[in-house]
């Protein structure tokens, strides 16, 4: 109930975009996860092609974050949403109704810059619109793209019991039904004239130190977060010998973020700076590979039980809360703090470098994970790649904590609390 009325306390422009995100993340999930099954199971194409086709989609998306984000800046944020809606529209279609590998490619290509379009634009829209109550803009987002991104699996995994074309063509129309919603619904706001070029805007934000920092700062965050879709379901599976153990972890999760994210945010907004709740948030994502590092090896429970089973997925199970409760600590501070590194006229730009920054980092920090996986398995030290995330969350929770120390993060003023 307090999503709710927090919800309806924020304009329709942001109610609007709230649904979308559920909408983009269940339109997204209900097909991205089962899409490399289908390229190598029922086409029959091979591993280095699959590859190919994900990477096209990946890259086409981060690497045009900043374009997305430019465009909202200079052509507005509305028209940059529904264009980008549209476009998946049309890129999920083309997974349905083409096997051959151009059309394939073709569709990887526009669902990525699809998504390089109205992440950054959406963020932009949310800031601008939510004045002084962008943290708790920013929690709504996340408990709704949160929900998204459990409920998609569920009727992605539903589809495929028809074909993945159904799911696919569900997928497209989801976002069609979300593109006619923004063109419909979503207020249009003026946009202030440029006052010089696109490069020109882009050499002011990298320009910007600070800026820079902070963004390489973020790479245990989203490194960490992705462990969500890698390390901890692996770490339910082998702790349980159930691969069903992963739906756990992500319905525990979700729980958690529809009941305490509201609350989290409001509590900590005015008890201190953002810095110090995004580090302690940081370092909370950190510890939550704890757990199940301790009990890394040890054999699975599928042989006792699901007594337990149930005991053997407890670790993972506190350690995917913690990670997500560090999360709603984190996220909706970072996500306010970045369109006040600079001036609002490049607030889209700020995000779209934000997410090429952090996102190629996280890759890099993706990479590193997986290794340790590898490796702790070859070498009978499974606890390696929990640790490496545990390195990852403390030192990025020290990273915001020095350059808060050097004040070179915006600040804004508290009210002082009793």
């Amino acid at each position: 109930m307090k999503t709710w009325s927090e919800m309806r306390a924020f304009p329709l422009a942001i109610r609007l975009l709230l649904v979308n995100q559920l909408g983009v993340n269940i339109g997204f999930y209900l097909l991205i996860p089962y899409l490399a099954t289908h390229l190598g199971q029922d086409l029959g194409m091979s591993a280095a092609v699959v590859g190919i086709v994900l990477g096209v989609r990946n890259l086409s998306q981060q690497g045009l974050f900043i374009l997305g984000g430019s465009a909202a800046d200079r052509l507005g944020a509305r028209g940059v949403i529904i264009a980008g809606c549209a476009l998946r529209t049309v890129g999920f279609a083309l997974f349905a109704l083409g096997d051959g590998l151009p059309v394939l490619l073709a569709a990887s290509v526009l669902s990525g810059l699809a998504g390089a379009l109205f992440n950054p634009a959406v963020r932009a829209y949310l800031a601008a619109e939510a004045g002084d109550r962008k943290a708790e803009a920013f929690a709504l987002f996340n408990i709704f793209a949160t929900t998204g991104a459990l409920v998609g699996p569920l009727i992605g995994s539903a589809l495929l019991l028809v074909d993945f074309r159904a799911s696919a063509l569900t997928a497209a129309a989801i976002f069609a039904l979300l593109t006619a919603a923004q063109a419909a619904v979503l207020p249009g706001r003026e946009v202030p004239a440029s006052k010089g070029s696109v490069l020109g805007d882009w050499r002011e934000v990298l320009a910007n130190r600070a800026f820079l920092a902070f963004s390489l700062a973020m790479v245990g965050m989203f490194t960490m977060e992705n462990q969500l879709y890698l390390l901890l379901p692996d770490g339910a599976r082998r702790a349980t010998g159930w691969d069903g153990a992963a739906g756990v972890v992500f319905l525990v999760g979700t729980l958690a973020n529809l009941t305490l994210q509201m609350r989290i945010t409001r509590s900590l907004k005015e008890r201190g700076s953002r810095a110090r709740w995004v580090a302690v948030g940081l370092a909370l994502m950190g510890a939550a590979f704890v757990p199940p590092m301790l009990v890394a090896g040890a054999p699975a429970a599928g042989g006792g039980g699901a007594g337990r089973a149930a005991l053997a997925l407890v670790p993972v199970l506190a350690g995917a809360l913690l990670l997500y409760v560090g999360v709603m600590i984190a996220q909706p501070f970072v996500m306010e703090l970045i369109p006040e590194f600079g001036r609002a006229e490049l607030t889209g730009t700020y995000f779209g470098i934000f997410y090429v920054v952090s996102g190629i980092a996280a890759a890099v920090g993706n990479t590193v994970v997986g290794w340790t996986m590898d490796a702790g398995g070859h070498g009978a030290a499974a606890w390696l790649p929990w640790a490496c995330c545990l390195a990852f969350g403390l030192l990025s929770a020290a990273g915001v904590g020095w350059l808060h120390r050097l004040r070179a993060l915006p600040v804004r003023a508290v009210a002082a609390t009793a």
